[in-house]
């Protein structure tokens, strides 16, 4: 079928009015999608200056409203607040009246599952929890990134097919995810996505430090090819002094952060240990060789070459 030949998305059935509640990074991006799959954004919430200015650049022309006024309006909610407001705000709605009945009330928290969305159930809400696993700017590209974006899905079984029909909508890929399985799916990207992030930026400082002028291009093609390798081989991926027991430089590495980064300290340690008990499990880290290097991320310093006894 060519382009020409599609259905306007203002033609297709079953479509929604959609209200966001929380015009943080999240809920514009998604309802922005929505728009493009035939549905029609008609009010959002927004406190801050900077929520106001996102709602007016993501959805131009949607109103910005209170979010019991939202809830009035919509036949879609997206509840985009931070984790620990949630459940307040849900109990607040629910309790002043502003849930409908057979209103889908959809919040996108990692964290949680349906649950935390009991008191609206009560009042007779459809509840559903769309994680988009995703970092958002806040801006258009997020619509775009949405594409084939993994969206973590908790909901009753009557409304899974429901729910991953928006995923899908959105442009994205559906996981399900068990409700007891949301804090445990939630650490895992947070591990990921998040420590990745200040990783690359401790790096780019010490890069930094050492002369490098351009640190982002020269980690660029590292990390890119680092990433595939891992994501593709696992484990098996490990390379580096840590992974070849090399205690020296290990040593070596720790001395001149602390003359010259203390702060990252902790942290390279700490990730220097982890990295080296998976190598010894997955026999990448010969066992003669980690004795010295076990030693260095426990006392800071070689003990083979300071002459201690191990």
């Amino acid at each position: 079928m060519s382009t020409s030949q599609l259905p306007d998305p203002k033609d297709r059935p079953a479509r929604l009015t959609v209200g966001v509640v929380g015009a943080g990074r999240v809920g514009p991006a998604l309802a922005a999608s929505l728009q493009l799959a035939g549905h029609r954004p008609v009010a959002v919430s927004g406190v801050s200056d900077a929520s106001r200015r996102r709602a007016a650049l993501m959805l131009p022309d949607v109103p910005l409203l209170p979010p019991a006024e939202v809830l009035q309006r919509a036949d879609l909610v997206l509840l985009t607040v931070p984790d620990d407001t949630l459940p307040g705000l849900v109990e607040g709605l629910a309790e002043t009246g502003a849930v409908r009945p057979g209103q889908l009330l959809v919040h996108t928290s990692g964290r949680y599952g349906a649950k935390v969305l009991d008191p609206a159930l009560r009042a007779g809400a459809l509840p559903l929890a769309l994680h988009p696993a995703m970092t958002f700017t806040g801006t258009p590209v997020d619509v775009q990134r949405l594409a084939g974006c993994s969206f973590g899905v908790t909901a009753p079984e009557e409304l899974r097919m429901a729910a991953e029909a928006l995923v899908i909508e959105m442009g994205g890929e559906p996981e399900w995810i068990a409700e007891e399985r949301r804090p445990l799916y939630h650490a895992a990207l947070a591990l990921g996505a998040n420590h990745l992030v200040t990783l690359v930026a401790q790096s780019m400082e010490l890069l930094r430090s050492a002369g490098v002028e351009a640190p982002d291009r020269m980690l660029g093609p590292l990390l890119g090819a680092a990433l595939d390798n891992a994501l593709r081989s696992g484990d098996a991926a490990l390379t580096g002094p840590v992974a070849r027991g090399d205690a020296g430089t290990v040593a070596a590495h720790v001395s001149e952060l602390r003359k010259h980064a203390p702060q990252t300290v902790a942290g390279y340690l700490a990730m220097a240990r982890a990295t080296a008990d998976r190598a010894l499990a997955h026999g990448l880290l010969k066992p003669e060789l980690a004795e010295d290097l076990l030693g260095v991320l426990a006392h800071g310093t070689n003990p083979s070459e300071n002459g201690e006894d191990r």
